[in-house]
Order: C-alpha cells, then sequence, then structure tokens
C-alpha cells in the first residue's frame, strides 16, 4: 500500500444516479430543470441526486442566470479534474501509462523499461510503473477514482488473473488482486486488443459505430470485438487471440508452442527477426539490435527490402480479417498497434488480400481503416474503463 495515496471511495452506483450524471456529462451545464426534461424524471429526484453528486465533488454550481423570464435558474456541470483515472499498457516492449481526467484528457504519461529475461522481473516492473503514476496523482491533487490495465493473453474476466500470457511468462497469475492489494482502489483487467477496442470505441468513433473490430498489431497480434456497443470476450475469454490463427502450413514454431501463427509472420517481433537478415548497414542500425523505430526509418527512406516485408505482413493480416469479415460481418475493422504506423501502404496490402478470400458483396461494406489514437490507444481504452464502470459515462 502507498502511504500517501489519494483514493476515493465515490459510488456512483444507483441507475438513477447514472442517468442523470451521464446526461450533465454529454449536455452540460443544465438546469435542474432541464435535467427532468431530458430525464423525465421528477424534480425532487433531480435535485437530490444532483446535490448527492455536488457533494462528490463531481458537479459544480454556477451563480443563478436570468434568462428574463422568471427565477434566475442555477446550472450545474461536470468538474472534469475532480477525479484522476490510471490506464496502463503491458502489451509491448515498455510499460506504459497515463493519469487521464474524467473526461478522458491525458495529464501524464511515463513509460517503464522492463526486463524480459525472467518473469518474475516483470511485475516489479509494473509496479515500478504504477508507483511513480499514483505518485503524480497525489502531486495532482485530484482523488485516484480507479485503475485500468491492458494485458496481452489469455485473461480469466470473473476474478482478474491472467491466465497465460505467452509474452510476460505468466500462467494463472493475479494481476488484478496484486494491484488491488497495494493500492486499494478499483482496478479492472482486460486483454489489450479489448482496451484498445475500448479506446478506439469511447476517443475516435465519430460515425458512433456499434459494431466494430480493433486488430492491435504489434509485438504480438489480437483483436478487441465490439458487438452492440459492448466487448465480445467469448465463452472463455479468448475471442481476443487471432495472432495464433495458423496462416502459414508448415511454418516457423511459434511461442505458443504451435507453428505458422500469424504472429510469427506479421508481428514487429517476426518483422524484425526477417530483417536482420539484410544489410544492416543500408538500414541504419549497424551495430545494434533492430528496433520498429529503426525499421519505420529504413521503410519511409523507399528500402526496397523493408517495404516488401511489410507488405508481405500485410498481407498475413488481410487473411485474417478476411475471417472476421466472413463470420461475423463487421461494418468497421480498425488497424492499431506500432504496425499501423506504416499507414497506407500497410493498409492497402491488407485490404488486397481480403479480396478474393470472402464475399465480394462482404469486403465492399466493410470499412477498414487506421486509428488515430496511436500508441496511446491501449492507455486511453484501459481509462475509459474505469470511466464506464465508476461513473456509467462513455
Amino acid at each position: 500500500m502507498i502511504a500517501n495515496l489519494t483514493s476515493s471511495q465515490i459510488q456512483v452506483k444507483s441507475e438513477t444516479d447514472r442517468l442523470i450524471f451521464k446526461t450533465i456529462y454529454e449536455g452540460g451545464p443544465l438546469s435542474r430543470a432541464d435535467i427532468a426534461r431530458q430525464t423525465k424524471l421528477t424534480a425532487p429526484t433531480v435535485s437530490a441526486s444532483v446535490a448527492k453528486l455536488i457533494e462528490s465533488g463531481l458537479l459544480t454550481e454556477s451563480k443563478p442566470i436570468s434568462n428574463g423570464r422568471g427565477k434566475p435558474a442555477t446550472q450545474v456541470n461536470v468538474i472534469d479534474e475532480s477525479y484522476s483515472v490510471i490506464g496502463v499498457d503491458i502489451s509491448n516492449r515498455e510499460f506504459k501509462g497515463g493519469i487521464f481526467d474524467i473526461r478522458g484528457n491525458q495529464l501524464y504519461s511515463a513509460v517503464q523499461s522492463v526486463d524480459y529475461s525472467h518473469a518474475e522481473f516483470i511485475f516489479p516492473a509494473l509496479i515500478e510503473l504504477m508507483d511513480s503514476l499514483v505518485a503524480q496523482v497525489d502531486k495532482l491533487g485530484s482523488p485516484l477514482l480507479g485503475i485500468g490495465v491492458g494485458s496481452p493473453g489469455l485473461l480469466n474476466m470473473r476474478n482478474g488473473s491472467v491466465t497465460l500470457s505467452v509474452n510476460l511468462g505468466w500462467y494463472d497469475f493475479p494481476l488484478k488482486e496484486k494491484i488491488k492489494e497495494r493500492y486499494s482502489v478499483p482496478v479492472y483487467l482486460f486483454n489489450d486488443s479489448q482496451a484498445a477496442a475500448l479506446g478506439q470505441f469511447t476517443f475516435d468513433n465519430p460515425e458512433k459505430t456499434e459494431n466494430m473490430i480493433v486488430l492491435k498489431i504489434g509485438r504480438g497480434i489480437s483483436a478487441g470485438i465490439i458487438l452492440n456497443g459492448k466487448i465480445y470476450s467469448g465463452s472463455h475469454f479468448g475471442a481476443s487471440e487471432v495472432g495464433h490463427l495458423k496462416v502459414v502450413e508448415d511454418g516457423k514454431l511459434c511461442q505458443c508452442g504451435n507453428y505458422g501463427c500469424l504472429e510469427t509472420v506479421a508481428s514487429t517481433t517476426a518483422i524484425l527477426q526477417e530483417i536482420k537478415n539484410l544489410n544492416p548497414s543500408d538500414l541504419n542500425f549497424a551495430g545494434h539490435e533492430p528496433t520498429s523505430d529503426d525499421l519505420l526509418t529504413a521503410f519511409e527512406a523507399g528500402q526496397a527490402d523493408v517495404v516488401q516485408i511489410v507488405k508481405q505482413a500485410g498481407e498475413y493480416i488481410g487473411k485474417a480479417v478476411a475471417s472476421f469479415i466472413s463470420i461475423l460481418n463487421i461494418s468497421q475493422i480498425v488497424i492499431a498497434g506500432s504496425m499501423a504506423r506504416f499507414g497506407p501502404v500497410f493498409l492497402e496490402s491488407i485490404q488486397a488480400s481480403i479480396q478474393g478470400r470472402a464475399l465480394s458483396n462482404l469486403v465492399d461494406y466493410t470499412d477498414l481503416k487506421l486509428s488515430n489514437l496511436g500508441q496511446d490507444i491501449v492507455t486511453k481504452g484501459a481509462a475509459s474503463i474505469i470511466l464506464h464502470q465508476e461513473l456509467g459515462v462513455v
């Protein structure tokens, strides 16, 4: 437990309080009469709920404003900085965390290097990152509403444990319990691609699309599926594990123990392994282990071999996307993660690969695009989980 942690015991659990808060969150500032009209609740019910929300520190009341008719009305509005939310992404080579206000505006970010040589080093690195974020929350002075975490692998959503994460070396690891023990605030755990999908759905969804798939491609490959506005996790919480779909017969051995998985040919790990066979002096990484940034630099410089490798990765991704289109007929598929940085060329190679692998009628009605949220998509999504679960908004 961190001694100076500014924590919150806020409860916005009743359906009435949530409806009123969401109405103000989306349309404020509003008078109590406006809220009653929009929610169809009685004036006494609205007044009691607003008073409770003001006392909790979530709302503020303005001075009376005259509209020229009758008694001047006071208006209430959300205090954006009333509480802080922490979102953490542990799916990449470096762990990343952010502090957000209750509008999802990022107030602070931090990264933590991780030693992957032994599994027992992983959780201490996460705690080091979280401790630094919590210390910053105390400096900001806003109570901490909760912590959201996006983790790679198969998760048990009932108890918040990581059933299997090949990349982290975790098996039945009680991640949620360990975090909650230390910080004593609400903790929510999602697969990193599911968190990315929630981030996309919440913060980069101008069409208000209710059905989408976010394919997160980086060190690993996974998919967050949203159906009718809700995350679909599958019967055993494994709906995201598209990275272990076999796409190459007699392919390379994957960390999961199978051969020819999508991650062995289209993840950044696989691509970096492949470019090691190229001349390092041509790619400006002579003398050090190539990184995804080196790969991007070579790609943007038009290095032909690298461009071809990236396009080939897109072709393999297209096989998985075609399966999603054929089975789920989802109208929007979004490419996110570090591979999204390769932009239109990567997207076009995926699109070309889809053609001929699914019914053209379905392909034509599928919007394939790149996410605009960049490398913050998982931390933003993890934060949105807290806002939804604790406040009933977004």
